[in-house]
């Protein structure tokens, strides 16, 4: 689908975005929205680099996954649907797609990582009650779950480790109680977020 951008230096330019995305079939895609470059145009006058937001779906039939992409600009509007479908996830903003995506490529149970990132929201926000701290998923290793926090001190994140052990415990009580309230508190329809937690009540 053809876009148009506009640059800074007076030049509108149009470009052509994909609406959707087969992952087996165009796996570099993957690697492009794990390393932020995931529909980055450049101006042809200036080549200043533009990295928009445009909904798009992805599709990952082997993850058994189909995932709709949103603009952060289009939040609110997802709130505000009356009705949803279930037969596809929900992202919003690219930093979160390619947050889940990772989580999806290292076989983890997004709820339960969401569910691990509140809790450590929590207790960020103790400690730094005036900050507006967000939580990513960056990995794992032999000994647990690696999450980076941003907002606690400008252009620094902060890195924190859960155990193994707390991802599996928190996985068993997910199959065993997946309407839990707080596990039900992180699911919007289609969205499964711990931003949904912060959602103003006019959106809930």
């Amino acid at each position: 689908m053809k876009r148009n951008i506009s640059c800074p230096c007076g030049r509108t330019f149009s470009v052509q975005a994909p609406q959707e995305i087969d992952l087996d079939q165009y796996p570099e895609y993957i690697e492009k929205i794990g390393a932020g470059t995931f529909m980055t145009f450049t101006c042809p006058l200036c080549k200043k680099k533009h990295k928009p937001e445009f909904p798009v779906m992805l599709l990952w039939k082997s993850k058994n996954i189909i995932l709709e992409a949103l603009t952060e600009l289009e939040r609110g509007e997802f709130y505000l649907r009356k009705k949803g479908s279930f037969s596809f996830e929900t992202v919003i903003g690219y930093p979160e797609l390619a947050d889940r995506i990772a989580v999806i490529k290292d076989a983890l149970e997004p709820a339960v990582i969401e569910t691990l990132k509140y809790y450590l929201l929590l207790k960020a926000e103790e400690v730094y009650p005036d900050r507006d701290i967000n939580a990513w998923y960056i990995g794992k290793d032999a000994s647990g779950i690696v999450f980076h926090l941003d907002g606690i001190k400008t252009g620094e994140v902060a890195e924190m480790k859960v155990p193994q052990a707390v991802y599996d415990k928190t996985c068993e009580d997910y199959r065993k109680h997946p309407k839990n309230e707080v596990f039900a508190s992180l699911r919007s329809r289609s969205y499964l977020s711990v931003q949904n937690m912060h959602r103003p009540d006019i959106l809930k």
